[in-house]
C-alpha cells in the first residue's frame, strides 16, 4: 500500500466515510454552510445587541434585533471586517428616510457600531431649541404620552415624560425627555452636510448623537458610507442588569418585546 493510499484511507477513516463521494459531502457541507452564513449575514441581515439606553423607548437595553442590510445598498461596512476600499456611494445606493432606527459604524472609531434614528438628510437644517427638535425652521410636532419607565446603565429605573414626536415625512415614533433645559437641549443650527446624515437618539437626553461633535465624544455627522442596515424586529430582550439571583434570572426576560418591529 502506498503513501498516498494510506493518507486517503486515514481522512476516510477520520471522516466516518467509505468512498470519495462521502469525502467530498463531509468538506464541502460545512464549507457551504460558512458561505451561505457569510452571505446572509453581509447581503441580508445581521443580528445585533443593544448595550446602552440611548434609543429607549424604541429600543430597550439588552434588546436583540436584526437589521436588515439591503435597504440601503453596500458599502465595505456592510461586509466582516469592513473589508473594500473607502467610497462615498455605495452599491445599489438609497438613501434612508427620516424616522429609519439605523446600524451604522461610528465615524470617529469605526471598530464601533452604533443604532441611532435618521433625522436629517442632506442639506437639512437641524437645531435644538428649549428641548424642541427644529427641522428646516419648522418645529416637529410633539404629543404627550403619558409616562414611561427609563433604565440606565445601572439597572435602575425611573418614570419619565413620554412623547410622540412627528417627523416632517410623517413618520410618528416615541420619544423621552426628562427636562426641556438639560444636556444638548439647545443647539447651534446644524446644516447636514452633501453624503451625509444627521442622528439622534430618542432618549433625548441620555443621547451622544449628532449634537455633539467627535472630539467632544459625540456622533457628529455620520457618513453615508458609515450605513451598516435597518433595524426591523426585535428577536429577544433580557433584562441583565437587573439578573442578579439566580431565581430571578427567568423573570428577566422581556416576552412582550419578543418578536416586536422597530418603528
Amino acid at each position: 500500500m502506498t503513501g498516498e493510499s494510506t493518507l486517503w484511507h486515514t481522512v476516510q477513516r477520520i471522516l466516518g466515510v467509505k468512498d470519495g463521494k462521502g469525502v467530498m459531502r463531509a468538506v464541502l457541507e460545512p464549507i457551504a454552510v460558512v458561505a451561505i452564513t457569510f452571505a446572509s449575514t453581509t447581503a441580508i441581515a445581521q443580528p445585533f445587541y443593544v448595550p446602552s439606553g440611548s434609543m429607549q423607548p424604541t429600543l430597550a437595553i439588552g434588546d436583540a434585533f436584526v437589521a436588515a442590510k439591503y435597504p440601503y445598498g453596500y458599502s465595505r461596512y456592510s461586509v466582516p471586517f469592513a473589508i473594500g476600499p473607502s467610497s462615498s456611494d455605495r452599491l445599489l445606493q438609497k438613501m434612508p428616510e427620516r424616522g429609519d432606527v439605523v446600524v451604522f459604524r461610528l465615524p470617529r472609531d469605526p471598530s464601533q457600531t452604533y443604532i441611532k434614528r435618521v433625522i436629517g438628510l442632506p442639506g437639512d437644517r437641524i437645531q435644538m431649541i428649549a428641548g424642541r427638535l427644529w427641522i428646516n425652521g419648522k418645529e416637529t410636532p410633539l404629543k404627550a404620552d403619558g409616562m414611561g419607565k427609563v433604565e440606565d446603565e445601572n439597572g435602575v429605573t425611573a418614570e419619565v415624560p413620554r412623547y410622540i414626536e412627528t417627523l416632517p415625512n410623517g413618520k410618528a415614533h416615541p420619544i423621552y425627555q426628562w427636562n426641556w433645559n438639560g444636556y444638548l437641549t439647545d443647539t447651534q443650527e446644524f446644516v447636514v452636510p452633501p453624503g451625509h446624515l444627521f442622528m439622534m437618539g430618542d432618549n433625548r437626553n441620555n443621547s451622544l448623537d449628532s449634537r455633539e461633535t467627535a472630539d467632544r465624544g459625540g456622533v457628529g455627522m455620520v457618513p453615508v458610507e458609515n450605513l451598516v442596515g435597518r433595524a426591523e424586529f426585535v428577536v429577544g430582550s433580557y433584562d441583565f442588569l437587573n439578573a442578579h439571583a439566580v431565581w430571578s434570572w427567568l423573570a428577566e426576560f422581556r416576552l412582550s418585546r419578543f418578536f416586536n418591529g422597530v418603528n
